[in-house]
């Protein structure tokens, strides 16, 4: 039960986020943040707009649906989303990213919107989904996907690795639901849901929650014959999923992002959802705020260390993606407590996630990027609109006992208000 003053810091929060989100927009949309961020960034608009959708707030739907018809709008030849988009000037033409031409969860987090805001129609939804087939360069069921193209856009996760294909995952079910709203058979896409929740559970999965089917790899993947039974040897288990699995290789730490969205989405079921937050709670990836991008750091003697790291100061140990903490990952943190049915730890989170926003460098209500790892303190920029929009998702989810948009059912469906 919350304290009076839990709930006025909550209260306050929720004002001054939905406040600071409306505020940040622009020619083309939802734009990620203040002076540092002035694009529409597809993810940071996606996961801002869950929030706006979830409290049903008129204008930022409408801002999210804006900020997918500018990103639409420069969908590529072949069908890709770009990451994001931006208008030089009121009167220019929209410019298309290239810094990031490669990263793939935009067009993921693009099919997902359109199932959050309900609009099943458009031919940019069947080429998004086209281009991410042919993401799958080997055919196995699981997008293969370069270093560094999702949303830890200076981090060594790649090819078969864990966030993208949870949300290769959600892009499926989003699909096979926009399907039936059409009138049409979503039976197809919920087969190719089901298929890659099998896949990522094979792969990603080590410990006895998942009885690792040898004689189907040996049979339909070869390729993963080797590293399954290489972490079944050296792990033994782990309760998380791993983050990457490669050519013979994998990485062994927990990424947060991925496996609070198999919570999240269901594509863990609840005993692996028990232990990968009872991990979490046992490393402190909550503290000193929550919650932390990866655990543990990567170190310069990792093999995973990059000399891009180094860049800006941004990715040493316990910085940035290396282990700093994220205010929207403690949003999706609070989200997947409630779809484990931990409120009361949710609402405890959700406290110190308010915290956490009011925080920061020059004034209060920051709404700041990301915090170190280990001091606490806020590092990145300021307003920012994931931060804020992830903060109104957690609180709804809290308020109304189950995370909107998502579930374990068969099919989803869209609870908003």
């Amino acid at each position: 039960m919350l304290s009076d003053e839990d709930k006025r810091i909550v209260h306050t929060a929720r004002e001054q986020a939905l406040s600071l989100v409306h505020e940040n927009v622009g020619v083309a949309g939802l734009r990620a943040g203040g002076a540092a961020y002035p694009e529409v960034w597809v993810r940071d608009a996606v996961i801002t707009g869950l929030g706006l959708a979830a409290i049903g707030d008129d204008r930022g739907k409408l801002l999210l649906r804006q900020s997918m018809d500018s990103a639409g709008g420069m969908q590529s030849r072949l069908g890709r989303i770009p990451n994001h988009v931006y208008a030089p000037s009121p009167d220019a033409p929209m410019v298309a990213d290239t810094m990031f031409a490669g990263a793939v969860d935009a067009s993921l987090w693009y099919i997902v919107a359109h199932y959050v805001l309900g609009d099943h129609s458009g031919q940019t939804l069947a080429a998004a989904h086209r281009w991410l087939e042919y993401q799958d360069v080997n055919e196995c069921g699981l997008l293969e996907v370069h270093e560094s193209m999702d949303w830890a856009d200076l981090f060594a996760n790649r090819y078969n690795s864990l966030l993208p294909n949870v949300l290769w995952y959600a892009a499926n079910r989003a699909m096979a639901t926009l399907a039936r709203r059409r009138g049409e058979d979503g039976d197809d896409f919920d087969d190719r849901a089901a298929g890659i929740r099998f896949r990522v559970n094979q792969l990603l999965w080590v410990g006895p929650e998942v009885a690792r089917d040898h004689d189907w790899i040996r049979e339909n993947r070869k390729e993963w014959e080797y590293p399954t039974r290489l972490v079944d040897t050296v792990l033994g288990h782990r309760p998380y999923y791993l983050p990457y699995m490669a050519f013979r290789e994998f990485g062994d730490r927990f990424d947060t992002l991925g496996n609070l969205l198999a919570i999240l989405f269901g594509v863990a079921d609840p005993a692996q959802a028990g232990r990968i937050l009872d991990y979490a709670a046992g490393v402190g990836l909550d503290d000193p705020w929550p919650v932390k991008a990866c655990w543990p750091p990567i170190t310069e003697a990792d093999k995973d260390w990059r000399e891009y790291y180094r860049l800006y100061n941004l990715n040493y140990p316990h910085q940035y993606h290396n282990g700093g903490a994220w205010p929207f990952l403690g949003g999706f943190y609070v989200a997947a407590l409630v779809a484990a049915g931990r409120r009361d730890e949710a609402e405890n989170a959700l406290v110190r996630l308010a915290l956490m926003n009011r925080a920061g460098r020059d004034e209060e209500w920051e709404f700041n990027e990301w915090f170190h790892g280990l001091s606490g303190r806020p590092m990145g920029h300021q307003r920012q609109s994931w931060s804020a929009g992830m903060f109104l998702y957690a609180a709804d989810a809290v308020d109304r006992g189950t995370p909107a948009f998502f579930g374990h059912r068969d099919r989803w469906d869209s609870p908003a208000r």
